[in-house]
């Protein structure tokens, strides 16, 4: 496979660097040391497929340009716009053989991968809800981001992972989104917001760019027990408890799983995208509905 890195910013050095002896050239309008500034000016006979590191306002059209021209694309999440863009996107791919796969790695994240086994199972029994809080500390470095500091702020960035796993997780949830706090302690876009689910299962959702110690909590309690993943792999370790409820109340028994190694996430989602491009397969339906969710609640957030 050959592979262009469609910009050099903090995530595209992260994919040059797993694709390793792949990457045949680098594109981007304004680093240095790369070796074209648009993708249109990279031969298409020279490569196969692009990881797509760029601003979510720019994305559409590269996607389009590769996709109408049977390359093969990886973008960062999120994959934002409206409902006739992405199935757009979605046309060309079929249409062209080509992958396109929008990158949630956290899909990937063992104990992530471990608790969607265990819901399978209905280990669990029915869930009655489940709590996600997704913390870090970069308020200040996205306040001096030039683009970053727009928008829905946390709310895209990392509000999207917990929407995205919990699509994993639970599938599609049917109900309308709620917002019960979107503050800017620090910056112009929201650095802190609070939102979630009701219905047959409720699902809390907590963002921050303010958590000095980055923080990553899952919990979800079920009518057989609970289980609860701590820390993720990159900040390690992290743990994986699984409790059985005891009738008709009392103390649960438990397992706890501790894992602190490297974050495999990155490789494991680039297999996975490399296995797609065999099928030219897309995970763009996904897409339609984090992107719904996402719309649902930024009305919602513009006006708090």
């Amino acid at each position: 496979m050959r592979v262009v890195i469609v910009g050099l910013g903090v995530q595209g050095r992260k994919r040059r660097a797993i694709a390793a002896e792949q990457v045949v050239a680098v594109v981007d309008p304004v680093a240095a040391g790369v070796d074209f500034r648009h993708i249109d000016e990279v031969p298409l006979s020279c490569y196969d497929a692009a990881c797509v590191c760029v601003p979510d306002q720019e994305k559409g059209a590269i996607l389009r340009y590769l996709l109408a021209n049977g390359k093969h694309a990886l973008v960062e999440k999120p994959l934002l716009g409206r409902e006739g863009e992405i199935r757009e996107l979605i046309e060309l791919s079929q249409s062209n053989g080509a992958a396109c796969y929008t990158a949630y790695n956290h899909r990937f994240e063992p104990h992530i991968a471990a608790l969607k086994r265990i819901l399978e199972a209905e280990t669990l029994g029915q869930t009655y809800f489940a709590k996600f809080f997704y913390g870090n500390g970069t308020a200040r470095d996205v306040r001096n981001s030039p683009w970053r500091d727009k928008g829905l702020g946390v709310f895209s960035d990392l509000g999207s992972h917990m929407l995205d796993m919990a699509h994993f997780l639970f599938g599609p949830h049917p109900e309308k989104g709620q917002v019960w706090s979107a503050d800017r302690f620090e910056n112009k876009a929201a650095d802190h917001v609070l939102f979630g689910y009701r219905g047959k299962r409720v699902l809390e959702m907590e963002a921050t760019l303010l958590s000095w110690r980055n923080t990553f909590r899952l919990d979800v309690f079920g009518e057989r027990g609970s289980a609860h993943i701590d820390c993720l792999c990159k900040w390690g370790p992290s743990t994986l408890t699984v409790r059985t409820r005891v009738l008709p109340s009392g103390r649960p028994s438990e397992t706890v799983e501790t894992l602190e190694q490297p974050d495999p996430t990155w490789q494991l989602e680039y297999q996975h995208f490399l296995e797609l491009c065999k099928t030219g397969g897309t995970n763009l339906e996904n897409d339609l509905w984090i992107a719904e969710k996402i719309s649902e609640l930024a009305e919602l957030i513009a006006c708090n």
